[in-house]
Order: structure tokens, then sequence, then C-alpha cells
């Protein structure tokens, strides 16, 4: 059936973080640097002309609003609705924009990403875990009091239900807090287990007050191919279904949602395909589309651009998001020394991967590609071993932009990365609250 969604969310409220003084004891910022965040873009900053130390992470202001733009036409295209993991960047200014672009709700984790979100004014979130202990329990029954706020939390058991409902009791008011039954699979994260064990959760939420079943979820992300993402999808939908039959929901659209960035038009191609009988809400919670990566995000989509049956707009994904260093030193033959490491980018899932380069004060109008060849060995703290080829034209003083996988794991190593235009001007500062 249709999407029925719930009324937009308004824009946020970021002059508080306009406002924010920024100076050298924030990474990124120039010696001497003093000055509001909202000033950033007014200074006549350029990355290729020094004006700024590295490491320093940028984000392509272009390529940012593109990717906004395409997935606010997708989903829009293919009856889908987007409440992006904020836990992503962590930055409202960010959450700001794909709020314009039409996200129903801002996904977060924990408890203070619950609290950034609601500061800024974030008006309907999904907390995508279980409340657990006498202090998250009790934040998300607090911010249930604020006028026009809505909370969507998991649950994947009985006993997590049971916790909720006791705190439930001494909830007055009639905005309740929202459930999804999380559905699992084995070896996998939190979620339900067996279909039995779904419906006993989706009853338990039922029978009690202050409680609302809501929908059913899942976080197919962990899934390494289509066929074990569909299985999953699949499982929630069959749960629904049989909650549905048991009567167990209320007059509200039914949600169903699915949490990765990798394998979203399975996620799409899956609920699309639901026929319940009753209105949906059938919502992505991607995150990672918004400045994606150059590598296995980047992989993923040209996958879903290869095999998806989605109707697809215009262009696509593009990276956003990279980190710049100086060639520090080559020390030896082979390996040459930048002055990025673990602290300024991702590591988890793959190394950096060096895009182009730049030599300050020379004769290259504009950064070039790197020549082949060129490969990050290995992370320190703070150096970055890229191998280097006999034939490398880098030299001391050369400046390297890298591209990043997970954008999560980058984000969170920057309380301000920096907005550039496409000639690396830069245009603002983007701050994160990790």
């Amino acid at each position: 059936m249709a999407v029925t969604a719930s009324a937009p969310l308004p824009r946020l409220s970021l002059r508080e973080i306009e406002d924010q003084r920024l100076d050298v004891l924030a990474k990124g910022l120039p010696p001497g640097a003093s000055l509001r965040l909202g000033d950033v873009g007014k200074q006549g900053w350029n990355v290729l002309a020094g004006d700024m130390p590295m490491p320093l992470a940028v984000i392509r202001e272009s390529v940012l609003k593109a990717n906004s733009a395409w997935m606010s036409a997708f989903t829009g295209a293919n009856d889908l609705l987007i409440a992006p993991h904020g836990k992503t960047t962590m930055a409202p200014q960010l959450f700001d924009l794909q709020i314009a672009d039409g996200a129903w709700a801002i996904t977060v984790a924990t408890m203070q990403q619950l609290a950034v979100a609601r500061h800024f004014g974030v008006k309907r979130v999904i907390l995508a875990n279980q409340p657990i202990g006498r202090q998250e329990i009790a934040c998300c029954f607090e911010a249930l009091q604020q006028p026009g706020f809505e909370l969507y939390c998991l649950a994947d058991s009985v006993a997590g239900v049971g916790l909720l409902a006791e705190a439930a009791k001494g909830h007055a008011g009639a905005n309740p807090l929202r459930v999804f039954v999380e559905i699992g699979f084995m070896g996998g994260r939190t979620g339900a287990r067996t279909r039995e064990e779904a419906l006993a959760v989706a009853r338990a939420v039922a029978g009690a007050p202050g409680l609302r079943l809501s929908g059913f979820e899942c976080f197919e992300g962990l899934h390494s191919d289509s066929a074990g993402a569909d299985k999953l999808l699949d499982e929630v939908i069959a749960v629904a279904a049989a909650a549905n039959a048991e009567g167990l929901l209320g007059p509200e659209p039914l949600v169903l949602s699915a949490g990765g960035t990798a394998l979203f038009d399975r996620v799409g191609e899956k609920f699309n395909a639901a026929s319940l009988g009753r209105p949906l809400l059938k919502v992505l919670r991607s995150g990672c589309y918004l400045t994606h990566d150059d590598l296995g995000y980047s992989a993923s989509f040209r996958r879903i651009m290869l095999e998806t049956s989605l109707k697809l707009p215009p262009g696509g994904l593009e990276p956003a998001l990279e980190v710049w260093a100086y060639v520090q030193s080559r020390p030896e033959r082979g390996r040459s020394l930048l002055t990025l490491g673990k602290r300024d980018v991702t590591y988890d899932s793959a190394l950096p991967v060096p895009l182009r380069w730049y030599r300050p004060g020379g004769a290259m109008a504009r950064p070039e590609p790197m020549p082949a060849g060129h490969t990050v060995l290995a992370l320190n703290d703070q150096h970055c071993h890229l191998g280097t080829p006999d034939e490398s034209p880098l030299q001391v003083g050369d400046m390297v932009a890298f591209g990043i996988a997970h954008p999560c794991l980058t984000f969170d190593k920057w309380a301000v990365l920096m907005l550039v235009d496409d000639d690396w001007n830069v245009t603002g500062a983007i701050r994160t609250f990790f």
C-alpha cells in the first residue's frame, strides 16, 4: 500500500553551532585562528595554498549536496522513507541537510546521541538499540515529555520489554514509547532469533500500557551478500504479517525498517513487495550515503546500480569525504611517510587509498590523480606508510588527498571538518558531537 507519512520534520536550530568559537585547540585550524564557526567560510582559506595545517579532513560540498539530493529522489521514486543514521556524522548541520531533503526521522544509537538530536530540534528519532539500565530508560521517557516529540526504540526479548513496561507505569501522558521488534539472525548482533520469540516480544509490547507496538525491523548490514539480507528481510515481513493477523497493531501505519547502507536496494525491493493489507511506512536507515566512500560502499553501490529493479535517479553517489596530508619523509626506497595516521582516518575495514597529489607553489594548476603503484602499507598513530614506486613524482612537501572507507570512523576523529568547493576553497565548517 502507498506510504502515508507523518508530518515532515521541521528544520533544525543551528545558531548555537554557528556561534561556537573555534581556535587552535581544534584539529585543522591554522595557528592564531580564533573565530566563530559560522565565519570560517569568510576567511578566504584554500587547502591547496597551505592555509590549513595537515592532516585535514574536508567534505566536498557539491558532492555532499548531490548525494543527499540523490537519496531523496531515490526514496521518493520508490515509495520509501529514510531515517538516516545520525551516528555516522553526529553533525546536526548535516542532519539539517538530510531533513531539508525529506528525512522522516534521524536514527541514533545511544543516549548521548539522542540528547544531541533533541538539543538541536530533531522531533522524530529512532533509537536503534534497546534501552537497558535505569538511566537509559528514564532518558527515553523524559524525552517523551517534550511536546510533539516521537521516539522509537527496539526490543528483542520479553525481559527487555519488561524493563520498559515497568518504567512506563510512571509515565503520565498520551505520548507512548513506540517500539520496533528487532529481528536478528544466528551469529549476528541483537534481535530475536526465532519467529516465536519475536511474536512473544510483540505481544508483550502490545499488552503494556505506555508502550506502542509500531513496527518490525532488522539490521541487514552485517550480511556479506544479498541472499543473507533477503532471508532476514523476509523474516521481518513474516513476523509483521503474523502480528498483524493476531490484531496486535493499532491504527497507525505499520513501520518496516532496516538499517544498512551496503544493501539498501534489497530493503527497498523486499519491503515494496510486502502486502499486509494495511498502510506501511518503509523506512531505510542508511547513513553513510551522505558522504559515501572510496572503498566498500562504492563497491556496494556499483552492485546496486547493476542489479536493482528499483527506480534509479540520474547520477549516483560519489565520495565527498577526504583527508589531506603532507609527504613528510622519503627515508628509504619504496616507502614514504605522510602526516596522517590512525587518529585521523578509518582503518577498521580498509586502509585509506591515495586519490590525488599536489605540489604547492609549483606548476600544477590542480591536483592530479595519484599514479598507479602508490598503496598504503600501514598506519601508526600519526603516520601513514605509503608504498612508493621508484618512478613516483612525490617529493617532501607535496600534498596527498586520501579517500576512506566506513565514514563513521573518520567523522568521529574530527571535532571540525572543513567544507570545500570544487577548487578546495574553504566554504564553511561542520561541527561534530561525539
